[in-house]
């Protein structure tokens, strides 16, 4: 008996020790919102695969990343901005080359954007130099762009660039620290084109009143409030650009078109809103709860959409549907792997493999989705590209792997909807709480409820006015008669006249 137990227990051993770490307890759990913004516990949609610091490869170890890069071909562009470099690793995490640590013109001093177009040229944000260096695909050192010259920017305008992009025009699009009116918009030349995107001041109703009783002195002094500076950018495939923004409540996430209007908020969704800040109960390491308001500083786009950004205050990450649908979230912030202390950018390689920078614990974690995650991406697809009918099957299988997900509910009830099916419809838009489509569903249900029975209610109204016409005339046929026998009493009692 005691060589079977012993069997029994090394055979449990090594399929403990021979499963993947990926598959491990994660040390996070997975949730999404529900319609009164509270958190629902969901199955998660990415796991912790590995970690990047550098110690097992030629480039030694990171210090303090602050901005990732993955290119067209999946290499990773590493701003490692505690030892002043960019560090340039394959889709399979090994060296390539190292730009901005030569003597000389190319030498960086504490970057923190990087930004590599599709020809291979690299454009980093040297923020301490106070300038836009440029590298061609080698690692060679090309040109720089220093402080742009124009009456808008002002006297006292420093040029201290910490993150861009660049357009297909050559044009670049770059967050400078202390800049509120915008993106700066720089040429082909680097010579100053413009504001870009701009935010505004958020809407105060304190504000409002004070400005009612304020003096003349402290109205001065809010007439110089300021709007709130972008944190970070992103540019898609089709030359979107999404942004970050700290200081605010709402919208810190948006996606500018080409005349900087943002896109991405014109219109709530029925699941919430992308970037939203509202105050979070959260539970601590030690079990207390406390709020947390969300603060976004870094987002990325993946090849099918899918919006993730990253929250430096919970060390988690929110990842959204096109249409402004919460997905998942996942991450958080701890020492364990899969957790981060101090995250400070995001991103996603064509394989849908996440990248999270962690500045404190000098390294980058990578996320894969799990299979609950790709049955949520395929059916969200299909949803979000209007194929309501085909996303049906899959949002059927989400909802077996997981009931609480409030999101297949609304897509369901949006299938049956377009096949017609009102009435079931009406229950899948109920449960996820969507009044604003169960009321479009019911309209359409009377419609063809009266329609179906339309010979049945005009033979009820006929059957009505007939009974209703018998009934007048019995109405008046007993007011004659009584009206009669009162009369004949009125006789009999006075006589006959």
């Amino acid at each position: 008996m005691s060589r079977t137990v012993a069997l029994i227990l090394a055979a449990v051993l090594l399929s403990v020790l021979a499963a993947p770490s990926a598959y491990a307890v994660t040390p996070y759990s997975g949730y999404v919102y529900d319609h009164k913004d509270n958190p629902v516990p969901s199955l998660n949609g990415y796991v912790y695969l590995d970690s990047i610091d550098g110690y097992d490869g030629q480039s030694g170890p990171f210090k303090a990343p602050q901005h990732l890069f993955v290119a067209a071909d999946d290499s990773l562009y590493v701003v490692d901005s505690g030892n002043n470099r960019v560090v340039h690793l394959s889709g399979d995490n090994r060296l390539l080359r190292v730009f901005g640590t030569d003597e000389g013109e190319g030498k960086l001093n504490s970057p923190k954007g990087v930004f590599v177009t599709d020809d291979g040229t690299v454009y980093v944000a040297d923020t301490k130099n106070s300038r836009i260096a440029v590298f061609d695909p080698a690692g060679k050192f090309v040109r720089d762009y220093r402080d742009p010259k124009n009456p808008l920017l002002g006297d006292k305008f420093q040029f201290v660039p910490s993150k861009l992009v660049v357009d297909k025009r050559g044009y670049m699009f770059v967050v400078v620290d202390g800049l509120y009116q915008g993106l700066m918009q720089l040429d082909p030349n680097g010579e100053f084109a413009g504001f870009f995107g701009a935010n505004h001041v958020p809407f105060s109703v304190t504000r409002i009143i004070t400005r009612l009783i304020a003096t003349k002195e402290q109205k001065a002094q809010m007439a110089t409030e300021k709007p709130p500076e972008f944190s970070n950018l992103f540019q898609d495939r089709d030359g979107f650009i999404y942004t970050t923004t700290l200081g605010i409540d709402t919208l810190q996430t948006k996606r500018l078109s080409a005349v900087g209007v943002d896109t991405l908020n014109a219109q709530e969704s029925a699941l919430g809103r992308y970037g939203d800040t509202r105050f979070r109960v959260i539970t601590d390491s030690k079990g207390k709860q406390q709020e947390r308001k969300h603060v976004f500083v870094s987002v990325t786009v993946d090849n099918q959409g899918f919006i993730t950004v990253l929250d430096q205050m919970t060390g988690k990450a929110f990842q959204y549907d096109s249409l402004g649908n919460l997905l998942f979230v996942f991450g958080g912030i701890g020492s364990q792997d899969g957790l981060m202390i101090t995250p400070s950018s995001i991103a996603v390689n064509s394989k849908g493999v996440i990248y999270i920078a962690d500045e404190t614990r000098n390294r980058i974690d990578r996320f894969r989705t799990t299979e609950f995650g790709d049955l949520v991406h395929r059916a969200s697809v299909l949803y979000s590209d209007g194929l309501y009918e085909q996303s049906k099957e899959p949002w059927m299988d989400v909802l077996k792997r997981n009931s609480n997900y409030n999101l297949a509910y609304l897509a369901i009830g949006k299938a049956l909807y377009k096949q017609e099916q009102y009435k079931e419809a009406m229950e899948y838009f109920k449960t996820a709480r969507s009044y604003r489509e169960y009321s479009l569903a019911y309209l359409e249900h009377r419609k063809n409820y009266m329609r179906e029975h339309f010979v049945w209610f005009v033979a009820g109204v006929i059957l009505f006015a007939i009974v209703f016409r018998m009934f007048l005339g019995w109405r008046r046929r007993r007011k004659l008669r009584l009206n009669k026998q009162f009369y004949a009493v009125r006789r009999t009692e006075g006589g006959a006249p």
